[in-house]
Parts: C-alpha cells; sequence; structure tokens
C-alpha cells in the first residue's frame, strides 16, 4: 500500500459527503456532472487511481499542491498557491522588517561558495564585522556549498533573540573563523538609497513597497531638502510593486488633495473601489521626474500612472511591466498557506487599464519589447496599442498595458564579456581584494592603466579567458563597474549609486527634462485656477 494512501481515502470520503449533502440539500439531481462537488469526486477519484496505479512512488501532498497550482495557472499569471513558507516570507517583507542577521548573500551557481554582498548598516551581521566578500562556508557547523541560497537564508533567519554560528572565509592570508551572532528584527528598507546629484537635484531610489514605505519616503525627502534640493527624481526601476495602501500613500506626496489616484473593477463585492488622495498630507511641490523600467510593476506604475495622468512630472525609462491585476490573499487554515487569487483590476486616473495581455503566458514572462519612438516630443505606441487617453492638460498618453514614459530611453545592453565577468563574480571578487588592499583610496578615484593591469593579472590568476578585443570592447562598461564596486565597499552603496549615475542615459535624460517638468506641473494648476475663478464667476450674485 503507499504511504500517502490514508490522504487519498480521507479526501474521498470529504469529496463524498459534500457531494451527498449537495444533493440532499438542493432541488433537485441532474444527470450531467456540472456542479462543483462532481469535480472534486473526479479530482479525487483520479488522485487515488495515480498512487494505485502509477509505476513510481508518488507523494500525494506534492501531487495536491501542484494541481492546485496547475489550476490556478489558468487563470491569469498572477492568482498563486502560497505554501507556509513562502506566505511567512511575504508577510515579513510586507510587514517591513524580519528577524535575521542582516546581511545580502549570492550564490553564483550550485558549485560556487556562498559569499556575503553587504553587511546592512546597524544590524547583528554590520556589529560582528563581517565584510563585503566574506565567504560562509558553515552555518551551524554544516557545509553551504550544497544550499541554495534560499535554503541559506531558511537556516540564517530565526526568532529574535537566538543565535547561529557561521564559518568565515575571508580573502587573504586568514585562516577560516567561527562568528556567533543573535538575530535580531531586520529591517526590509524601500529606500537604501537617497542622495544629491549635480546642482539641487536629489534621487531617490524606491526598490519595493512594504508598510514603511511612504514613512520612508517622508525620511529621505526631509533629509534631501535640507541638502537643497528642490528637484526630485524618484527612481522606481527594477521596483516589483507590492502594497496598496503605500502606492496610494506615496502618490498622495505628489498628487493633490481630492484627486483620483487609482480605481480598481472586479465581479465580486468590495472589488469595485476609488483611491482619491488625502488632505493633512506632507506633500512634495517641487519639480518632478519619475524613472521606470521593463521591471517595474503593480505599486510602480500605480504611482507612475498617477503622476502622468494628472501631469504631475514627467516619466522618463522604458515601458513598465503591465501587471494590474489585485490579489486577494485568503490565508488556509490547514497547512498554514494561502490563496492568492485575483479579484480586480487597476486603472489610472484617466481609465488607463495597466494590465497588460497575458494570452500567451510564455510570452507574458519575456522581456519586453520597448520599440516605442518619439515623434516630435510625442510617445509613439506599439502597432496594436494605440488607445489614445488624453491627461489633465491634454496631452496625449497611451493604453494597451503598462506605463509609457514620457521620455523613451533605453538602457544598453554590455558587451557578452561582461556578462561573463558577472556571472564568475570576477568584478565583485576583484574589487573586494583591491579595496582591501588600498584602504587609502579617495574619493573621486579613477580606473587607471595600472589598475587595469592588476584586473588582468588576476583574471589570469582565475584561468578566464578573453580576446584583447572584447577586452577593448568592454573597457567602458567593466571600468564603470569596478570603479561603482570598489565605491560601494569603502563608502556605501549611496557613492556606489553617485558613480554609476554619472554614465546613465536614463537619469541623465532625466536632468534635462527636470524645466519641462516643472512648467506642465505650473500649466495645470493654472487651469485649475482657471476652472476655480469660472466657478465662482457663475456662482456669484447677480446685482
Amino acid at each position: 500500500m503507499r504511504p500517502y494512501r490514508n490522504y487519498s481515502i480521507a479526501t474521498l470520503v470529504i469529496l463524498a459527503v459534500g457531494t451527498l449533502a449537495g444533493g440532499l440539500l438542493g432541488s433537485q439531481v441532474d444527470a450531467d456532472s456540472t456542479k462543483p462537488e462532481d469535480q472534486f469526486w473526479t479530482f479525487g477519484r483520479v488522485l487515488a487511481l495515480v498512487e494505485d496505479e502509477f509505476v513510481g512512488e508518488t507523494d500525494s501532498e506534492k501531487l495536491v499542491n501542484d494541481a492546485i497550482r496547475g489550476m490556478l495557472q489558468q487563470l491569469d499569471p498572477h492568482s498563486n498557491y502560497l505554501n507556509a513558507e513562502a506566505f511567512a516570507e511575504m508577510r515579513d517583507e510586507q510587514r517591513g522588517k524580519f528577524s535575521g542577521l542582516g546581511i545580502q548573500i549570492t550564490k553564483r551557481g550550485p558549485d560556487k561558495p556562498l559569499t556575503i554582498i553587504a553587511p546592512i548598516d546597524g544590524t547583528p551581521a554590520d556589529r560582528a564585522g563581517l565584510r563585503s566578500g566574506d565567504v560562509i562556508s558553515k552555518i551551524n557547523g554544516e557545509p553551504t556549498l550544497e544550499l541554495t541560497v534560499n535554503g541559506a537564508v531558511r537556516k540564517l533567519k530565526g526568532p529574535k533573540g537566538t543565535s547561529v554560528t557561521i564559518t568565515i572565509e575571508r580573502p587573504g592570508p586568514t585562516e577560516p573563523f567561527d562568528v556567533t551572532i543573535e538575530r535580531d528584527d531586520i529591517p526590509v528598507e524601500s529606500i537604501r538609497v537617497s542622495h544629491m546629484l549635480e546642482g539641487d537635484v536629489g534621487l531617490i531610489r524606491m526598490t519595493n513597497f512594504t508598510s514603511t514605505t511612504a514613512r520612508e519616503l517622508d525620511d529621505a525627502i526631509t533629509k534631501l531638502s535640507e541638502q537643497g534640493m528642490t528637484k526630485l527624481l524618484l527612481d522606481l526601476r527594477g521596483n516589483p510593486g507590492g502594497l496598496l495602501d503605500q502606492a496610494v500613500q506615496v502618490s498622495e506626496r505628489f498628487i493633490p488633495s481630492g484627486e483620483l489616484i487609482v480605481y480598481t473593477r472586479g465581479r465580486i463585492r468590495g472589488s469595485k473601489a476609488d483611491y482619491v488622495a488625502k488632505r493633512n498630507v506632507e506633500r512634495w511641490d517641487n519639480s518632478l521626474v519619475l524613472l521606470v523600467d521593463g521591471s517595474s510593476a503593480s505599486a510602480s506604475e500605480i504611482v507612475s500612472g498617477a503622476v502622468q495622468d494628472h501631469d504631475r512630472g514627467l516619466v522618463v525609462g522604458e515601458t513598465t511591466f503591465g501587471k494590474g491585476l489585485v490579489q486577494r490573499v485568503i490565508p488556509l487554515q490547514q497547512g498554514g498557506g494561502a490563496l492568492a487569487v485575483t479579484t480586480a483590476k487597476y486603472y489610472t486616473p484617466k481609465g488607463r487599464l495597466i494590465q497588460r495581455d497575458y494570452t500567451d503566458f510564455e510570452e507574458y514572462y519575456l522581456t519586453r519589447s520597448h520599440s516605442e519612438t518619439r515623434k516630435n516630443g510625442e510617445v509613439i505606441p506599439e502597432s496594436g496599442n494605440d488607445e489614445v487617453f488624453l491627461t489633465e492638460s491634454g496631452r496625449k498618453v497611451y493604453g494597451g498595458g503598462g506605463i509609457r514614459p514620457d521620455y523613451v530611453v533605453e538602457s544598453p545592453d554590455p558587451p557578452t564579456l561582461i556578462y561573463r565577468l558577472v556571472r564568475e563574480n570576477l568584478v565583485f571578487d576583484f574589487s573586494v581584494r583591491y579595496a582591501n588592499d588600498h584602504e587609502d583610496l579617495e574619493m573621486g578615484f579613477t580606473v587607471d592603466e595600472p589598475m587595469l593591469e592588476e584586473f588582468k593579472e588576476f583574471l589570469a590568476s582565475r584561468d578566464f579567458g578573453y580576446e584583447q578585443e572584447e577586452f577593448d570592447e568592454a573597457i567602458e562598461f567593466f571600468s564603470l563597474r569596478l570603479q561603482a564596486q570598489i565605491g560601494r565597499l569603502l563608502w556605501g552603496a549611496e557613492e556606489e549609486s553617485r558613480i554609476l549615475a554619472s554614465s546613465d542615459p536614463q537619469i541623465q535624460k532625466a536632468l534635462e527634462v527636470f524645466g519641462e517638468a516643472a512648467d506642465l506641473h505650473s500649466r495645470v494648476l493654472r487651469l485649475g485656477e482657471s476652472d476655480e475663478d469660472l466657478v465662482a464667476e457663475v456662482d456669484e450674485p447677480a446685482q
């Protein structure tokens, strides 16, 4: 008998009772099997037959979980079944904290070591003196080479106040050593980078939308305003989204009170909702430009769509992902998991559906085509996606899924050699060694000829082969990455961001259009004042 046979029998008994109850309570029993309980019976029967007849061993729990996922995948790309572990991770992220050590880790391949990218400032890992480039060879005495990153994260996380011992192998002549660290609450920050660029422009990079995002934005704006910021560049590139209420609250920092930010429409009760900017919110009223790309999704698209529809600022970059389906997450009592099921769709204030077509799921998850261009300052949409909407001031914007920027600027693809260097972790490894050997390096350093020669020697020591022509073609790209990575190791993520910004075509374009963004906002304000004057004139009683 199969080890999980009792599971199937129990399932069939429950389903049979459900079927009987349905028949007794219903007014009649139809001959055709169209009722849900009939489909349950069929499913249970198939499961039992598979367990009895299949040539190999079966795991009923896995079969049922896979069947649930398969069912949901037939609905849309974002309805999903979360097991207990995935559900717990999602709640940690949305709450904005978890208990652990506070390190970012990576593993470049199944046979590569578990390496620390960076400790997070002020966390147990930071206080313990862990460094970028340190290899975690053991966790509580168990080797990590066979672990995945997710597997390692599960071992490093744990209840606050408990301890974990890790074995560190540090680049250089030092021997491996053990470090015992007490776990603590680790903030999951949405904003880890906020700094001034040239002149009075401040850059804020927002990586997701958790329960603390709007508060973090307020803090970042306050900090940069004290440093002289009068123009805000909000970077939402690579931001996959998160909590709807935080998308609304972030938008409220820019959209006037009483104005619509986003609305949802669905089939069930409660899925129809309008989200309007509230009063008594500290607003940023100066010039605003947003950066987006093909990985900006969901909550990122709500913010950029609202800013664009209300002409509150300009959007620069690449067309966003086009994820405009609302999921309701329903905890499941048995097993500790949850069902995330789509209940509604997002629309921008002017009625644009954010969700793009997902008829072909495989095509849906491929990198988006960014073939839009501009003619006389206007976006030319992709073929077939020509539904036109008008912004507050009458500018044309387009439907078809995702948010199309006001200025389309594609990020250049690096040469193939760069992908190989990154895949083998060689830029990072060299930067760690160089930073350790040159702690007296000063900000503003450049990658000069001696450093390039040292880099070549390093590549040779790792048996990394390349053609000189390849090297020459990629030199500008990897020189920038070396400079940025070393800058991060020595002075933090904000210095890395400043270095990369100097050669980022999307940021450079954004810097050019702040004047236009300010004029656009002023024009809309004047339109609003004209409407108010007209209403006052009409309402004024005759003398």
